[in-house]
């Protein structure tokens, strides 16, 4: 009887265990997100792969667990699996079977793990992906032969992440058996050898072999390749073959930080339109070699590290030793050691579009003969040793698309007076720390081939940015910047200008930012700069903020290195309604005139940079960080007046309470001694 009583009850119990059964039975699908078809498990502390998850989805992530092993059958819930990610595990190995039956996986991330222990076994996994096409095996620890053997036979693959492994060399069967592949990633590795590595990947368009120990790339040959990023390297010649019909597919070639010497040795036929080589020692030796009486070597034969000769033989001093230069619209020279160009080189370059020269060793500058092409539109020789423009009107003319030119820090003292009003499309020049002065408008120069120290710029209609930063400029005349249209202009680090508002009055519709640090500017009235967004005013030992910024929407004030002692609060409300950026360091402010500062914190979007460095000097003339201090150093004087108050009132009753007991004590004893009596009177005795 009653077990037939309990019998409801166990019933019950019993549907809601089924009910609840999936989900308590599997604590790890708590820790998962589900986002449409997407699982993410990422930092859960998962030791193996959930199960009882959707059994639709393509996404699963795995990612920053404690997983070592995947055992056979891992995924079996999982049949529409298209991407997993099991990044920074600690996977030693994939079991052969471990992907069941998730034959539409796609890609696999596995970076960050210790593949390195079963690269055997979990070759035999990969090999029952078919549709595989992205793999991720960087940081592995991989050593080449695990690699060759872990990738063999993955004809699906196409994109291939080896990087930050332990790879030392490469040859023939390091990447056999991958027909498809499209893109490879071995930038952080420890290379120095490639030995026709490439050769069974025709369909390779990117390869990145950045930050390896490549000495040299020699017999370059892959024509299919788009895309090269050798950067980092200790390279010391880069040379491709040259008797190949077929015309490179390249169009970037990064060489950026190694150890060239020469200029690389391109295809003879390519599509090369970037081609970046700063930070190297390239120069152009031509010019040396034919001045010279000695013998130089004009060959050079390379061997490979058997000691076996090569077929490649550089003949250092041929014409045509560049390469097909038709198709650059990017060279990048920066800091190298070029003196000057070899006969012809710009003119090989018809579709030029930037021209990066910054800190190299041009002494002469010859657009006239150079002949730069037509679609030029930015060019940087800063920081070189030029002394001298040479330009002609048909130079000039020909450098009609050109937009910026920067020739800041130069030795530069002439220029050819026509120089910029004959560039049509300019609009930012950069002749920062030269001795180019401004030329007053009626003393200047009418011939365009005439040379002058100083330049006019009246009437400049396409320049827009104007940098004479450092120029040794002491006056600006009057209407100077006449005609122009002008958004920026730097004439910081000019000590002593001599310039009134008058001379800027032209700019005041269009002017945004105006640098005048440490010019000795002073009284300077820019209520007239209704547009200007940012000022340079640091450096010019001013004692008070100019009244005439109050009215302005200045986003960007740089005020540091002067000699401020407060802000007034006026000025602070006015300027913090639009103010986003305020550089006040180098400044002493008065500890007890802080209320510029509240303002500004309190405003919240006000960004006072140094905001720790800003200092303060308190009444007793010591230094403190306002950001520390500045609530506690000065005492309310309302106060301080009524203690001195209170003081001397005490003062007072105390002088005259003393001076009534010496009255007392001096012309009245007795009545002071019946006082005490009646106070204290004796005791009765007994």
């Amino acid at each position: 009887m009653p077990v037939h009583g309990l019998t409801p009850s166990v019933l019950f119990l019993l549907a809601v265990w089924s009910i609840l059964m999936p989900s308590s039975s599997n604590p790890q699908h708590n820790l998962c997100r589900l986002i449409q078809t997407s699982a993410r498990c990422n930092n859960a502390g998962l030791t193996s792969v959930p199960f009882g998850l959707v059994g639709n989805i393509d996404e699963l992530q795995l990612n920053h667990n404690r997983i070592q092993t995947l055992p056979s059958n891992s995924f079996l819930d999982y049949p529409l699996l298209c991407t997993l990610s099991l990044v920074g595990n600690d996977l030693e190995k994939i079991e052969a079977n471990s992907f069941g039956d998730s034959h539409r996986l796609e890609s696999l991330y596995l970076a960050e793990n210790n593949l390195h222990i079963g690269y055997e076994e979990t070759n035999g996994a990969l090999l029952k992906l078919p549709r595989l096409r992205v793999l991720d095996l960087s940081e592995n620890n991989l050593e080449d032969d695990m690699a060759a053997v872990l990738l063999q036979n993955l004809t699906s693959l196409e994109y291939l992440n080896l990087s930050r492994n332990l790879l030392l060399r490469l040859d023939e069967s390091s990447f056999e058996g991958l027909p498809q592949l499209k893109e490879l990633d071995l930038h952080g590795n420890r290379l120095f050898e490639l030995d026709n590595a490439f050769d069974s990947t025709p369909k390779l368009q990117r390869l990145n072999l950045a930050f390896n120990y490549l000495p040299c790339l020699i017999d370059f040959h892959m024509t299919q390749l788009v895309v090269l990023n050798a950067s980092h390297n200790f390279i010391e010649w880069f040379i491709a073959r040259q008797d190949l019909n077929d015309t490179f597919q390249l169009e970037t070639l990064d060489l950026t930080e190694n150890k060239l010497l020469f200029f690389p040795f391109l295809p003879s036929q390519s599509c090369l339109r970037n081609l970046y080589l700063s930070y190297n020692s390239v120069r152009f030796y031509e010019n040396m070699v034919e001045d010279d009486n000695q013998n130089w070597i004009t060959s050079v034969q390379f061997y490979n590290l058997n000691g076996n000769l090569t077929n490649v033989t550089a003949q250092l001093w041929d014409e045509d030793l560049h390469g097909d230069l038709s198709s650059l619209e990017i060279l990048d020279l920066r800091w190298n050691q070029v003196d000057q160009f070899p006969r012809g080189f710009i003119s090989r370059m018809p579709a030029l579009s930037q021209l990066w020269m910054r800190t190299n060793c041009l002494e002469n500058f010859n657009l006239s003969l150079e002949r730069f092409p037509s679609s030029l539109h930015e060019l940087d020789v800063s920081n070189n040793r030029l002394s001298e423009v040479v330009a002609d009107q048909g130079a000039l003319a020909a450098l009609g698309n050109l937009t910026y030119l920067n020739m800041s820090l130069n030795s530069l003292t002439w220029l050819p007076s026509g120089l910029f009003s004959s560039l049509e499309s300019l609009r930012s020049v950069d002749l920062s720390y030269n001795s180019i002065s401004i030329c007053p408008y009626e003393t200047a120069e009418e011939h365009w081939d005439s040379v002058s120290e100083c330049m006019v710029w009246t009437n400049v209609a396409s320049l827009r940015q104007l940098y004479l930063r450092g120029c040794g400029i002491q006056r600006v005349p009057s209407s100077a910047f006449a005609g122009m249209l002008l958004t920026h202009l730097e004439l910081s680090e000019n000590p002593g200008l001599i310039m009134e508002t008058r001379t800027l009055q032209s700019l005041s519709r269009t002017l945004q930012h105006l640098g005048l640090g440490n010019t000795d500017i002073q009284g300077f009235d820019f209520a007239p700069f209704h547009r200007l967004k940012s000022l340079n005013i640091s450096r010019n030992a001013l004692t008070h903020l100019p009244p005439s910024l109050s009215n302005l929407g200045l986003h960007t004030l740089d005020l540091r290195d002067n000699m401020l002692s407060t802000i007034p609060y006026g000025q602070a409300k006015a300027l913090a309604v639009k103010l986003r950026t305020v550089f006040l360091t180098g400044n002493l402010f008065n500890c007890c005139q802080m209320e510029w500062y509240s303002m500004f914190e309190m405003t919240k979007t006000v960004d006072m940079v140094g905001r720790g460095e800003l200092l303060c000097l308190d009444q007793a003339k010591r230094t403190h960080r306002i950001e520390l201090h500045q609530l506690h150093l000065c005492e309310d004087k309302s106060k301080e007046s009524s203690f001195w108050y209170l003081l001397l009132i005490l003062s007072v009753c105390l002088s005259f309470v003393g001076i009534l007991i010496i009255f007392l004590l001096t012309f009245r004893p007795s009545l002071l001694q019946k006082s005490i009596k009646k106070k204290y009177p004796k005791p009765t005795s007994y």
